[in-house]
C-alpha cells in the first residue's frame, strides 16, 4: 500500500523559514515526479513545487517546477535512497500559510490530476 506522510509543518513568524518533509512507502518512487501543493481555507489546492528523479542517488538538479508565488523563496528537493522529498521554505510570508500536501505521480506536473497518490497533509501558519 503507497503511502506519503508529511511532517514539519507548524507556526512560523512571517520572515521565518521551515522544512517539510514527505516520506513514501509502499513502492519505489525512483521513476516517479514528487510535488507539493497547498490549499487555503475557502481556496482551490494550488501547485507550489515539484521535482523529477535526476537518475542519481538524491533527487538533485534536474527537472524543477516552483508556482511563481514561490519562486526564489522555496526550493523542493529529495533524497531517493531515503524515499524522502522536502520542501526548504524561506522568508515566509502570512499568504503562504495554508495545508501543505505532498503527491506522487508518473510525470512533472503542475495540475492535481497528474498525481496518482497524495499524503494527508500538514499545516503551515504564518503569523504576520
Amino acid at each position: 500500500q503507497v503511502q506519503l506522510v508529511e511532517s514539519g509543518g507548524g507556526l512560523v513568524q512571517a520572515g521565518g523559514s521551515l522544512r517539510l518533509s514527505c516520506a513514501a512507502s509502499g513502492r519505489t518512487f525512483s521513476n516517479y515526479a514528487m510535488a507539493w501543493f497547498r490549499q487555503a481555507p475557502g481556496k482551490e489546492r494550488e501547485f507550489v513545487a515539484a521535482i523529477n528523479w535526476s537518475g542519481g542517488i538524491n533527487w538533485s538538479g534536474g527537472n524543477r517546477r516552483y508556482a511563481d508565488s514561490v519562486k526564489g523563496r522555496f526550493t523542493i528537493s529529495g533524497e531517493i535512497a531515503k524515499n524522502t522529498v522536502y520542501l526548504q521554505m524561506n522568508s515566509l510570508k502570512p499568504e503562504d500559510t495554508a495545508v501543505y500536501y505532498c503527491a506522487a505521480g508518473p510525470r512533472i506536473a503542475t495540475i492535481r490530476t497528474s498525481y496518482n497518490y497524495w499524503g494527508q497533509g500538514t499545516q503551515v501558519t504564518v503569523s504576520s
